[in-house]
């Protein structure tokens, strides 16, 4: 009787994904071990991009073309010593997926450098998984200066029965004070992103103080307008190491989040100097370290304090801006910034003009016409506008059915090129699904657009921080005619009673909101430590020449001064970045 020959099995899609993935990760640790820089750039393809986060290059580079990424990684292998690629533990694994527009096997991986480990993203091409269309390189910690968190977490008298000397609380008040020491980090700036790189930095043994001038943790969300709730999703907004409770509401009223903030400093054991303003810095070049004097602003008593590092982590923006409007200063009703604005009930039965139509002035609108107010929205230029609920949350899509930490690797993957695409892709979808609310203002007079270049909010976010409104409900109501709409063009100058416009008419008000947004951070740093060194820096926010962000995260021209702002998600994200480039400098790592 012939043996029968046993079926031969054929490995399933998330085998062979894992094949794939394992295969081009030992053929390029086997390049990189040989410099073999002809092979390595054949294994990129002809559309091909790389992003570097301090695993080689110590700072935030991009690389696109295979020949030019295959010359950038061999040049800095021999100070970097990458080595032991392979798919990371425990993470989302291997897959087939589409990523702007691009079949691809996606993977996550995990390598060491000579000091340190990370993780990285590969995109393999689906129809070529020889060659990789996108790779992320990102370093996560450093050799023997780990985060002092799970099983490394810190012991020691404060944290134990210390009979007879001081105890945790005690230790707490005196580490505030600073009585006997320079804070290494002054962080200006108590919002999301002046907490979110101070508790990296404190899990990284660094000593960090964060100045906020409101007079207490969370102020710069509790003195808000009292109807503002966050616009984008809970669970993609968690801060470093302690996320919101589970039961939270999906979109966070602003309250919610200034508590929030508080109990973080606490539970962070952050040195957190409320009421307290930065009002002068000066970097002493022979010294390596700033005078920054900064100012109670209960007592106005100031002093002087020495850090090596100064972040600033005050907002992406500056003070309100106010422009010179023809005849303003002739109206007889109350002008203020939305920055003031905390809530439309005083002014029931009155007449309320909102002039700007980003976020801030429809929100500001839609507040007053809730309390009763006859308003009135002015647009000035035209404007994006996408629902919160879905088109906004189309922004998140990266973070679909994987962990946040994964979705977090994602995230940093992405070049200006392909980012460009994929906005344009995800606008035309956001338009898509809100084509009925973006016809019924049009046909209101409103001037929409889709953002330059079709790439919708996303890119006006990194140009402009500004110019789109993400609508919690006040597009309705203009539509329906329930708050007027008026152009700015329409205005020859405000008056008396309210505007003037060019046909002669009057457009009665007793209140003028400005939407006019803020000053640019430049202009900020010129204030605080001069010109001279505001135009070192150059622009603040904004992209570049590389395709990054102007100065963000990253060592900037001015030694020793940093930036950190965006998103939670942002702040949570590159506060490990700027964390770790600031360990490396003060362990003598990097120059």
């Amino acid at each position: 009787m012939n043996a029968v020959s046993p079926k031969a099995v054929e490995p399933s899609a998330a085998e062979s994904d894992h094949a794939l993935v394992t295969q081009w990760l030992d053929r390029f640790e086997n390049a990189l071990q040989t410099s073999a820089t002809a092979m390595l750039a054949s294994m990129f393809a002809p559309e091909s991009h790389w992003r570097d986060l301090l695993a080689f290059t110590w700072s935030i580079t991009p690389c696109a073309g295979p020949n030019t990424i295959a010359e950038l990684i061999v040049a800095k292998q021999a100070d970097t010593q990458a080595r032991g690629f392979v798919i990371a533990e425990d993470r989302t694994p291997p897959r087939h997926i589409k990523r702007t527009g691009i079949d691809v096997v996606e993977g996550i991986f995990q390598f060491e450098t000579a000091l340190g480990r990370g993780f990285g993203v590969v995109r393999l091409l689906a129809e070529n998984p020889s060659q990789a269309f996108q790779l992320m390189t990102n370093l996560h910690e450093l050799k023997g200066y780990e985060e002092k968190i799970g099983k490394r977490r810190p012991t020691g008298e404060a944290y134990s029965r210390n009979f007879g000397g001081t105890n945790w609380k005690d230790q707490r008040t005196a580490s505030q004070a600073y009585t006997d020491r320079e804070p290494t980090v002054l962080v200006v700036g108590g919002g999301q992103a002046g907490i979110s790189v101070a508790a990296t930095l404190g899990h990284l043994g660094i000593d960090t103080l964060v100045i906020d001038k409101q007079p207490r943790a969370g102020d710069c969300w509790r003195s808000r307008y009292h109807s503002l709730a966050l616009h984008n999703p809970t669970e993609f907004n968690h801060l470093p190491y302690m996320p919101f409770p589970p039961n939270w509401p999906v979109y966070l009223p602003k309250d919610m989040v200034a508590d929030w903030f508080e109990a973080y400093t606490w539970a962070m054991e952050l040195n957190f100097w409320a009421g307290t303003e930065l009002v002068s810095g000066a970097y002493d070049e022979r010294a390596g370290r700033w005078n920054a004097v900064v100012r109670n602003t209960s007592n106005g008593t100031e002093r002087t304090v020495h850090p090596k590092h100064l972040i600033f982590a005050n907002g992406l923006v500056g003070s309100p801006y106010i422009p010179e409007l023809p005849g303003l200063k002739d109206f007889k009703g109350d002008v203020m910034h939305t920055s003031a604005f905390t809530n439309g009930a005083n002014w029931r039965g009155k007449k309320a003009l909102v002039l700007g139509t980003g976020t801030s002035g429809h929100d500001v609108a839609q507040d007053l016409h809730a309390n009763g107010a006859d308003t009135t929205i002015i647009q000035r230029g035209s404007t994006m506008v996408l629902s919160i609920n879905p088109s906004a949350k189309i922004t998140y899509g990266v973070f679909e059915g994987v962990p946040l930490e994964d979705g977090d690797l994602f995230v940093l993957t992405n070049t200006l090129p392909v980012a460009k695409r994929n906005f344009q892709m995800m606008t035309a979808r956001m338009t898509e699904l809100d084509k009925k609310t973006t016809e019924g203002l049009i046909a209101r007079g409103f001037k929409w657009n889709d953002g330059d270049d079709h790439m919708g909010h996303n890119m006006l976010i990194r140009t402009r921080y500004g110019g789109y409104y993400l609508d919690g409900g006040c597009s309705e109501l203009i539509i329906k005619g329930e708050i007027g709409l008026m152009q700015y063009d329409d205005i020859e100058r405000f008056a008396e009673g309210g505007a003037r416009l060019k046909d002669g008419s009057i457009k009665p008000a007793d209140l003028i909101v400005l939407a006019t947004g803020f000053v640019n951070q430049q202009e900020v740093v010129a204030k605080l430590l001069g010109e001279t060194t505001a135009n070192k820096v150059g622009p603040v926010w904004g992209i570049g020449p590389d395709g990054e962000m102007n100065n963000m995260w990253k060592r900037t021209p001015q030694e020793g001064l940093w930036f950190v702002g965006g998103s939670f998600t942002n702040c949570r994200i590159y506060s490990r970045v700027v964390a770790l480039q600031i360990k490396a400098m003060e362990e003598g790592l990097l120059n």
